[in-house]
């Protein structure tokens, strides 16, 4: 798989189909993941990591995806609705209750060897704070 645009939809089909294998899969083994408002983290495992860590506390599901690819074969960036479920408190942030929230998230790639190598993930950390009752 080396096209840009079937890589990322690859790798968000993983991430819709909560398929955590399939997620890696797509990820190159020094893959760099910059988490919003957070650290970067470097690696497969962390990845795997990062993703158990989700799946206690988030019910997510992405909607209204547009990917689009840049002008060389290595980059590409995605727009997206996160319509999702605050499952299990995250360590900082309010307490969970099930609040469900809807928020525009976007994310920036750069792949390697047709796999992702770096992914960089924003949205608007205040926005979701005020839909879980911050």
């Amino acid at each position: 798989m080396s096209d840009v645009t079937a890589v990322i939809g690859a790798y968000y089909a993983a991430f819709n189909a909560g398929d955590k294998q399939a997620f890696l899969d797509v990820l190159t083994d020094d893959v760099a993941h910059d988490i919003n408002q957070g650290e970067r983290q470097v690696g497969k495992e962390a990845f795997g990591r990062f993703v158990d860590h989700m799946t206690r506390c988030y019910r997510e599901q992405l909607t209204d995806m547009v990917i689009m690819a840049g002008p060389t074969p290595d980059r590409g960036a995605a727009e997206f609705i996160v319509n999702g479920t605050y499952l299990a408190t995250d360590e900082g942030l309010p307490e969970a209750n099930g609040q469900t929230y809807v928020l525009p998230a976007g994310a920036f790639f750069t792949l390697r060897d047709g796999k992702v190598a770096r992914i960089t993930n924003y949205y608007n950390l205040q926005d979701w704070l005020a839909q879980v009752g911050a």
